[in-house]
């Protein structure tokens, strides 16, 4: 059966609006780079129909995340330096491993307005962040300050259980056939559980802002979907450890088939590169920039609530090529309910999102 705008137009683009804004700017802390191999963006935060329009009203997403990272060498002694094991101003030798599990939960209300804006539909969310983080550190690291030398070998643990920060985002959207359009920015209000001591964190302890654009082609017809979003991360300076992070490129992109009026199948990827040094950091990691990529697969399947609609959605990564930064994979379990489109949206159109 050949998909038609009444899922592939309409409906499914508003549940996944829904949750790319539960998804968006979680826990960096977890498994990204940057200041102790930590960063503000998490690749992987948008994916398919990205930029297709969605139904005006509030939606809710609900996201719960795992992932199985590691790290060695520079990231790993990065942290030990953080938490006050050892003095920026020393050289490292490595043989530090670096290992996090973390459990979230993700929950993100929206609005989409009916009104257009600029001929562009405008939606405004803010999400926050409940979960556990687990952190261990086991090896050996040998440090040096002219003469003198001095070797730790052993295991440093903890773990935490608390809120993360605070991540709003706002967002404009143009449609045009099968074309569509979008533009964004978002930030980091870090309130969340933080303390640069801890190996385990839930907030990232500085302030961030975040901004680009995506496009997306979605042909009702042939079921036939492609994404792509990119963006910059700019850094502000975390106060208690005066490291500022450099900033950050990331893209993310999936693709996906519709094979019936409910379910699609896909693949999901993203690229994410540091292009500035940190500064402030521990002089024998220099710049520390950070790089990964991710590919995976992703399943989703849409259902009627009432009279609402609802969409569960699972997408996993596998990551390659990382430096300076804990990688690994991670997994994705996405609910989200949002208003179901009208019937006006089900017939094709070319014409731009209206009320």
């Amino acid at each position: 059966m050949k998909p038609t705008l009444e899922f592939a137009g309409a409906s499914q683009p508003t549940l996944l609006s829904a949750v790319v804004v539960a998804a968006l700017t979680f826990s960096p802390q977890i498994a990204s780079a940057d200041e102790s191999g930590i960063s503000f963006w998490v690749p992987g935060l948008f994916g398919s129909l990205a930029a297709a329009p969605t139904a005006p009203g509030w939606s809710l997403g609900t996201i719960y995340y795992h992932t199985s990272v590691s790290a060695s060498g520079a990231a790993a002694a990065a942290r030990e330096v953080q938490i006050g094991r050892f003095s920026p101003n020393v050289n490292v030798n490595l043989n530090v491993n670096l290992k996090a599990p973390p459990d979230l939960l993700f929950l993100a209300p929206t609005y989409t307005f009916a009104t257009p804006i600029l001929g562009g539909q405008l939606s405004v969310g803010v999400m926050g962040v409940y979960g556990r983080n687990s952190t261990t550190l086991d090896g050996t690291l040998t440090t040096g300050f002219g003469p003198i030398s001095a070797t730790r070998t052993g295991s440093i643990s903890d773990s935490l259980t608390g809120f993360g920060d605070l991540y709003p985002m706002v967002s404009m959207k143009w449609h045009d056939g099968v074309h569509n359009y979008m533009t964004y920015v978002t930030g980091d209000i870090p309130v969340g559980a933080y303390e640069p001591s801890r190996l385990s964190n839930i907030g990232i302890g500085h302030g961030a802002i975040d901004a680009g654009g995506g496009y997306t082609y979605l042909n009702p017809m042939t079921g036939y979907e492609f994404s792509g979003v990119g963006g910059f991360t700019y850094n502000f300076k975390n106060p208690d450890t005066l490291v500022q992070s450099g900033v950050d490129f990331h893209f993310d992109w999936g693709a996906s088939k519709f094979l019936s009026k409910q379910a699609f199948v896909g693949l999901v990827g993203y690229a994410y590169q540091q292009v500035s040094n940190d500064t402030g950091g521990l002089p024998a990691l220099g710049g520390f920039r950070s790089r990964v990529f991710g590919i995976g697969p992703q399943f989703g399947y849409l259902f009627p609530i009432g009279g609402m609609q609802g969409y569960l959605n699972i997408k996993g990564y596998g990551e390659f090529e990382a430096a300076n930064r804990p990688s690994g994979w991670n997994t994705w379990l996405t609910f989200a309910i949002s208003p179901a489109a009208p019937e006006s949206t089900v017939a094709p159109t070319r014409h731009r999102v209206t009320k």
